[in-house]
């Protein structure tokens, strides 16, 4: 007996009735022989963890686009608190951790340079649309490396897929990470608009406090702790109606008063100039995209789509620079002076 098979054995034995267990995968797109040591999932997270575009994740903006600070989130630390708590209910509950942590590394691969910014400009430019769930797995499927994409099973693309409040995954370890996600970037957006001066402690509506809690941490504790007592012995991943109704509403609480907040996305108008100017830029100069992207149109894929892809993949830093590049007069100099 291999290795794998010891741990796909461990898994059956000690996990609940109700987790995805790695031998009863849908599978791969691609057949491929099992890893000796690593079951499937384990085998999808450690793709997803070396990939290019996981690496880029922490160049890619959360919420606050280009910080004076070095302690603001980015989304790679974003995708990295969705998974801590992700793994965190899954080992409570007896669920397949690989499982969690392979959706939560891979839920936000697809986003856009500056957020959701750059994510609602590409949206109104491309043909098909944009959205960065969608996005993910197209970069698991097709994008990385070099169009052969990453062959990963069907429930960690389901689970990506879905990862949003609109949808639904199909197993509960997706459905740990749909709930993980907001309550990652809910708390985490506190801290950073408190740290940027939009927000107070004070700021939050008292009522909201004393469910919820008066601290980050209260408030991580409370949701997770939450999520687990009430999911435990159910082919469900549940919230209490009072918990849940007010965590929604310090979501909308955020919405009001961060995510739509001028101070907070004042820089959110160039961002979104940026990508649209890059768009139309290679629409009439697409022999500047590298060669794999021109591959992609020779194999059919539209002319919209395929600029919408690079630009997707692009660190705001990497966007401002090739802007800056094609827009911006360069500084020259004459020899001898």
């Amino acid at each position: 007996m291999s290795i794998r098979e010891e741990i796909e054995e461990m898994e059956r034995e000690t996990l609940s009735p109700y987790a995805t267990l790695s031998v009863n995968s849908k599978g791969r797109d691609v057949y491929e022989e099992p890893c000796d040591i690593r079951p499937v999932f384990q085998r999808d997270r450690d793709r997803i963890l070396h990939s290019k575009a996981f690496r880029r994740l922490k160049n890619k903006t959360q919420v606050f686009l280009t910080p004076k600070g070095d302690h603001y989130r980015t989304r790679l630390s974003h995708t990295l608190e969705v998974s801590q708590n992700a793994r965190t209910i899954a080992k409570a509950l007896r669920l397949n951790e690989d499982l969690v942590e392979a959706i939560a590394l891979g839920h936000d691969i697809g986003h856009t340079p500056f957020g959701h910014a750059g994510e609602f400009v590409l949206n109104g430019l491309c043909a098909d649309g944009f959205r960065h769930n969608e996005q993910s797995v197209r970069i698991v499927e097709k994008l990385e490396k070099d169009g052969r994409g990453l062959n990963l099973t069907w429930e960690v693309r389901d689970g990506i897929l879905n990862h949003q409040s609109r949808l639904m995954p199909a197993t509960l370890e997706g459905r740990i990470v749909r709930l993980s996600d907001k309550i990652a970037y809910i708390n985490h957006d506190i801290d950073d608009a408190i740290r940027a001066l939009v927000l107070t402690e004070d700021d939050i509506p008292m009522e909201l406090k004393k469910t919820l809690g008066f601290s980050t941490k209260q408030r991580l504790n409370t949701l997770i702790h939450n999520i687990i007592m009430n999911s435990r012995g159910k082919n469900d991943i549940v919230m209490s109606a009072e918990v849940e109704e007010a965590m929604i509403d310090l979501r909308k609480f955020m919405f009001e008063n961060v995510y739509k907040n001028p101070v907070a996305k004042s820089e959110e108008v160039k961002a979104k100039a940026m990508v649209e100017q890059l768009f139309y830029y290679y629409m009439e100069h697409i022999d500047q995209l590298p060669s794999k992207y021109l591959r992609m149109m020779d194999e059919g894929e539209g002319k919209e789509r395929v600029i919408c892809d690079y630009i997707a993949g692009m660190t705001d830093q990497y966007a401002i620079t090739k802007f800056s590049e094609y827009f911006l007069p360069q500084a020259w100099q004459v020899d001898g002076y």
